[in-house]
């Protein structure tokens, strides 16, 4: 089969590998198609992923080729998404059920091979299986859509909230619908430039140009989704006396508060609350089950957020685009096996 590996940081080759193996209680994922997330631009390029070779690619969906043995057959020839983040369900946290929060997980596209190849070996536990409705791009993005959605519920948003995204990336817009389909008072996502405002309000959502942290207006809820130190200070800055500030971007680095934003934590009396991937527990009720409906239904739209589509062969063209910003991009979706 085809698939993208990383050999070393910087050193991704298209190559012809062995079928995955498939051992008991797992399936074999036949990709259909494969988002690129902003984190897999930095596991190829600049910080690798936990050992090589490796095959990157976490936000995927494809259809169940086959399983280990009958127990799990009517699985095969199911259209399904996957949770990429697998648990070992013996730590405190797996306990309680928090698998999110696993002290010891493993991850499909960092931590063992992932979507960017033809078919993928990953847990029967971590499938979850969507109807006709949704398309495999729009299940693709189900990984991304229940991370917003975690976000959101962990920010504890109420219906009479002002809400600001400070971010224009695919997770940041998505909690923004999100926050408007629980009943926020406004919502407005915070970019910097004009070039995602048409993409941004076709999704139902205000859009407003701020560079300037001074030049920030107030909301009650702010969800901060680039996660450099200045996208951070904008978040603070824009958060009203008594409001939450959520964090969810993924730290570009080091990220250190000046003492002004520091004293507007301690004035405001702001609440901060962090948050990390999504609930997911196999077929039981969570975040991605929560999400999976919604896009049955219609009440959240992803379609708008996929700004560019590559055949598989022309994958590495997406993650160029992406890491040079060739031009604006919002959800880098290819597609596999087509």
């Amino acid at each position: 089969m085809k698939a993208y590996v990383l050999h070393a940081v910087n050193d991704l080759r298209y190559d012809d590998v062995q079928m995955p193996e498939c051992p008991e209680g797992w399936a074999i994922v036949q990709v259909k198609a494969a988002g690129i997330c902003s984190s897999d631009i930095a596991r190829v390029f600049t910080k690798g992923t936990y050992h090589f070779p490796t095959i990157p690619g976490h936000e995927f969906s494809g259809v169940v080729a086959y399983v280990y043995g009958d127990k799990d057959s009517d699985w095969v020839g199911k259209r399904v998404g996957v949770f990429p983040l697998i648990p070992c369900k013996h730590c405190p946290q797996c306990e309680k059920k928090h698998y999110e929060m696993c002290a010891h997980y493993d991850y499909v596209g960092s931590r063992r091979d992932g979507g960017f190849a033809e078919y993928v070996a990953v847990p029967v536990w971590n499938l979850i299986a969507f109807p006709d409705c949704i398309s495999f791009e729009e299940a693709a993005m189900l990984e991304p859509l229940s991370v917003a959605l975690h976000a959101v519920k962990r920010g504890e948003l109420k219906p009479e909230d002002d809400v600001a995204i400070v971010g224009t990336g695919m997770i940041g817009v998505a909690a923004g619908q999100w926050a408007k389909s629980f009943g926020a008072k406004s919502v407005t996502v915070i970019g910097r430039n004009e070039a995602k405002r048409q993409l941004i309000e076709n999704c139902g959502l205000q859009y407003v140009v701020c560079t300037d942290k001074k030049a920030m207006q107030e909301y009650d809820f702010v969800l901060e989704a680039v996660g450099f130190p200045a996208s951070v200070e904008m978040a603070v800055a824009g958060c009203k006396a008594g409001g939450t500030l959520l964090l969810m971007g993924n730290p570009s680095g080091d990220i250190c508060l000046t003492q002004d934003m520091y004293w507007k934590i301690l004035r405001k009396q702001l609440t901060m609350k962090g948050t990390w991937n999504s609930s997911y527990d196999g077929s039981n009720p969570s975040d991605w089950t929560e999400a999976t409906e919604a896009l049955c239904s219609g009440g959240i739209q992803v379609k708008p957020l996929v700004s560019h589509t590559f055949a598989q062969s022309d994958l590495y063209e997406g993650l160029l685009l992406m890491k040079q910003h060739k031009e604006p991009y919002c959800k880098v979706m290819t597609l596999w096996n087509r």
